[in-house]
């Protein structure tokens, strides 16, 4: 592909033109794509409409288990034999200790999921007075995952000052009966629909590699486009034992997959989500040139990396945070604290004869 390719995908999308099936697809699997070019190209629609600026997000899991839903996808699914510590509800003091932590961590927006087909009356209200009792405290977004909801529901948690509901579309309406059968792809849809009508500002994307095809992947990032999702979570599935087996999933798929998303949907704040460290291994930090946004501290229930590696590599790639946090004096606290003394990056290790001369049976040990 010449350059004229890739610059006719950067202004397209910025004057807001919809990509044709046909070049969408092209973006995915076309041998003649060069991934540079293309992030490049991504790169432009990013910085025009969201500047340098990454969003921090941590995610809380408010309770782990007891789940009567059969996602195939998650741990916590009643179908899951996967071993994880299950609890239930945390205390609204465990709730407030966790929102203060994510503000002084540099988040922008603080993440509460919980598991079960949805809230009861009880658990909504119960909920809203959390959404309050934060937001009086603590000057940071919030963005609530609580399964299926209805109008009603949905307009007590924006009362509450709920910002954004989460309810990711996963995959495509024709692949959801493979991945959960105990609601439908339709029953997403008018959960989102009922937060749109409340008011609240939408996150939902999808998770790569659960054995979906190219189209599915189109038909979730044009029907994200037509619902004009606010915020997008691009999750790469982490296998754990006792769930879904391990996708078939490279970085540079991975990255193809972003840059679409973002020219299909300009404006969002496009997340590179759960396993970023695992698929996109030392491309990494390439996700920031699609994306303007990611999770700290790891997910729901996998550890990510540290959280200084994680500020240090916004910063070396160039970029800012949107925080009342400095980035510089996150990655210090973060530096103080690290108890790994062969970083590299907090301190220079130096090679002693073992090292030097592995060949040796028995080097004698340093002076």
């Amino acid at each position: 592909m010449d350059r004229t390719f890739y610059q006719t995908l950067a202004d397209s999308s910025i004057a807001g033109d919809t990509l044709s099936r046909d070049i969408a697809a092209n973006i995915l699997t076309g041998d003649q794509i060069e991934l540079f070019s293309l992030l490049n190209a991504a790169y432009e629609v990013r910085k025009t409409f969201v500047g340098k600026s990454v969003k921090i997000h941590i995610i809380n899991n408010g309770q782990n288990g007891f789940c009567p839903e059969d996602c195939h996808y998650c741990v916590q699914a009643k179908s899951s034999k996967a071993d994880i510590e299950e609890y239930p509800l945390k205390s609204d003091a465990e709730f407030l200790a966790e929102a203060k932590n994510a503000y002084e961590k540099g988040a922008y927006r603080y993440c509460m999921v919980f598991a079960g087909r949805g809230p009861s009356t009880k658990r909504t209200e119960h909920l809203a007075r959390l959404i309050r009792e934060i937001k009086s405290q603590y000057p940071i977004e919030i963005c609530v995952s609580a399964g299926l909801l209805d109008d009603e529901k949905a307009q007590t948690l924006k009362a509450a000052g709920l910002d954004r509901l989460n309810h990711n579309l996963n995959t495509s309406e024709k692949n959801y009966p493979n991945i959960c059968t105990t609601h439908t792809f339709a029953d997403r849809i008018n959960t989102l629909k009922a937060a749109r009508k409340a008011g609240i500002q939408l996150c939902s994307g999808m998770i790569l590699g659960m054995k979906e095809s190219i189209e599915d992947i189109l038909d979730v990032g044009y029907t994200l486009r037509e619902m004009k999702v606010e915020s997008i979570p691009v999750n790469l599935l982490i296998p754990i034992s006792g769930n879904m087996e391990e996708p078939n999933l490279t970085p540079e798929f991975c990255l193809r997959v972003l840059c679409l998303f973002r020219f299909l949907n300009p404006k969002a704040e496009l997340r590179i989500a759960a396993g970023r460290e695992l698929h996109l291994r030392s491309m990494e930090v390439m996700a920031l040139y699609a994306a303007n946004s990611l999770f700290l501290d790891g997910y729901l229930n996998s550890k990510g990396e540290e959280r200084r590696r994680t500020y240090q590599m916004i910063k070396d790639a160039g970029f800012t945070i949107e925080s009342d946090q400095e980035l510089d004096q996150l990655i210090e606290e973060e530096s103080k604290l690290s108890e790994k003394s062969h970083d590299p990056v907090t301190r220079t290790v130096m090679k002693d004869l073992r090292d030097l001369r592995p060949a040796l049976s028995c080097a004698p040990p340093p002076k």
